[in-house]
């Protein structure tokens, strides 16, 4: 099979699928009131691009579940990043779970995610996303229940405006979304979706190293990029 996905509608991987995403975001190029928003671990290659196209700042925005105790595939609610916690209260009351058991589970989380975050991010701080223009990315949206999460764990940060943008989703999830944001821009929505892996020649699964290896790349760019800002006339001779 040929896989060109100008023609054929596929990627080539989750970097193709960041720069064509990238095209569609263009008018947030240069923003400095935009922030792009990964969530690991396949959306950061996606977001990764996206933020190197537009100019603008990446950072990571976990979700960890809350599982249901003894059914943890059913979730009764989500912890992200920021100490952030959103809970389903109809599964919550339906059920008849206990503050306690909710404690018990989202102390558990929490440390996991606390562990991800220092081991992604290190020793750098999560950015302020207050009244800031925020693009929340994931390599592609299925039944969107983790962006769902993320995106009211977001709100409670108050960020100006959240745009969940994917490269490719299930047309009925992405169509949901529209209620639930101020954008939504899904870069395929194909009526036979069935799964996100299908729209990707290599949709390998990003390791944690990849992940790190990005953001280190993204805040060195920052770094310099600042150095040359703050004092033009030593650097202009390298630009």
């Amino acid at each position: 099979m040929r896989w060109t996905h100008r023609e054929d509608r596929f990627f080539a991987d989750r970097q193709d699928a960041g720069r064509y995403l990238a095209e569609k975001l263009s008018n947030y190029s240069n923003d400095p009131n935009t922030i792009v928003l990964a969530l690991p671990r396949g959306g950061v290659p996606v977001g990764y691009e996206i933020a190197k196209e537009l100019n603008v700042p990446l950072d990571l925005f976990l979700v960890r579940k809350l599982g249901v105790p003894i059914y943890e595939e059913l979730a009764m609610g989500a912890i992200a990043s920021g100490g952030v916690r959103v809970l389903n209260h109809d599964v919550v009351r339906k059920l008849g779970i206990t503050d306690e058991m909710i404690e018990s589970v989202a102390q558990e989380q929490e440390r996991e995610l606390l562990r991800r975050e220092r081991e992604y991010r290190g020793d750098r701080p999560p950015l302020n996303l207050e009244e800031k223009t925020v693009i929340l990315v994931d390599d592609g949206l299925a039944t969107g229940a983790s962006m769902r999460a993320a995106v009211e764990a977001l709100k409670q940060h108050q960020p100006g405006k959240i745009i969940v943008a994917v490269p490719v989703g299930s047309a009925e999830t992405c169509k949901q979304f529209e209620r639930d944001v101020d954008q939504i821009v899904c870069g395929l929505a194909p009526e036979d979706f069935v799964a996100v892996g299908r729209w990707y020649a290599d949709f390998r699964q990003t390791t944690d190293e990849e992940v790190v290896d990005l953001l280190n790349s993204v805040a060195h760019r920052q770094k310099v990029q600042h150095m040359v800002e703050e004092h033009p006339e030593k650097y202009s001779i390298f630009i």
